[in-house]
């Protein structure tokens, strides 16, 4: 009985350490957004004074007259069609690396990190001239050179789940009568769900976030959230307005991040688990 009591201790000892991490992790990704919100709701805020003049929400209403709904909104699309191609390539991948079936996985492991390996406006400049040489429409190329630089993310996300998995569960089920697609499809994919969120999480924020190859492919004419930042943050030296687009394009994927975050928790946690009574539980 007293090793379960010190267990339990022990046990509710590591929960202040959880919360100190959790805590600190959430003052390390909201304490940059403080003065993007202030002057989010500041219509006059002077240099040399600690807190705005003047509140308002002026930035806001230029934020939608230069089009920050429109913007969100290919931005979003942008990111859900990285993630419909990255994803699948990275589960293919990562069950390849994660199970060894491939005879020498150090060379795709290579040629998957190049593209993280390469700066981005190197490769944005040199593609930019192949799409336009081969008559790529700008929006197809931007989605195909960002879902390259995804499926690294998709990939190691998905090998490592991939680890965790015992490949014998579709042996299993085949013996059982199912098909290779049915055990993949009814055994393997529903184990593999939190590392596939995460997986998409990932790809989706690569298109959502993505500055230099929608700039320089897309030629302007795929205007995203980060793209209205950058312009207004380069030229107009209107800090409400570059505040509010910063603010509604740094929300959604922390809204995003926070429910990946409380689903894989769930799923992790699982069920709780009845405690067992009579005189064995003293003994555990």
């Amino acid at each position: 009985m007293s090793r379960s009591v010190s267990g339990a201790r022990g046990g509710s000892g590591l929960r202040p350490g959880r919360h100190a991490a959790l805590l600190a992790a959430g003052v390390w990704l909201l304490v940059p957004l403080v003065p993007l919100v202030l002057w989010a709701v500041t219509s006059r805020w002077s240099g040399d004074a600690r807190l705005p003049q003047q509140w308002g929400l002026r930035g806001w209403a230029e934020a939608r007259d230069a089009g920050a709904p429109a913007a969100l909104l290919r931005s979003a699309a942008l990111g859900a069609a990285v993630a419909l191609v990255a994803t699948p390539l990275g589960a293919l991948a990562g069950r390849a690396l994660g199970w060894r079936l491939l005879d020498r996985p150090l060379v795709p492991m290579l040629v998957l990190l190049g593209p993280v390996l390469l700066a981005p406006f190197a490769v944005a400049m040199g593609l930019d001239v192949v799409a336009l040489r081969l008559g790529v429409p700008p929006v197809v190329a931007v989605i195909a050179v960002l879902s390259v630089l995804a499926v690294p993310y998709t990939t190691f996300t998905m090998r490592a789940t991939y680890l965790g998995l015992d490949p014998g569960l579709e042996e299993q089920a085949r013996v059982l009568g199912a098909t290779g697609a049915q055990a993949r499809r009814r055994v393997t994919r529903p184990a593999a769900a939190l590392g596939l969120l995460t997986a998409t999480g990932l790809a989706f924020l690569v298109g959502w976030s993505d500055y230099a190859v929608t700039l320089l492919i897309g030629g302007g004419r795929l205007v995203t959230g980060p793209l209205l930042v950058g312009s207004s943050a380069a030229g107009s030296g209107n800090d409400p307005l570059t505040a509010a687009l910063a603010v509604a394009t740094t929300l959604p994927p922390l809204v995003a991040l926070g429910a990946v975050l409380l689903v894989t928790r769930r799923g992790r946690l699982g069920p709780p688990t009845p405690a067992r009574s009579g005189p064995r539980a003293g003994v555990a």
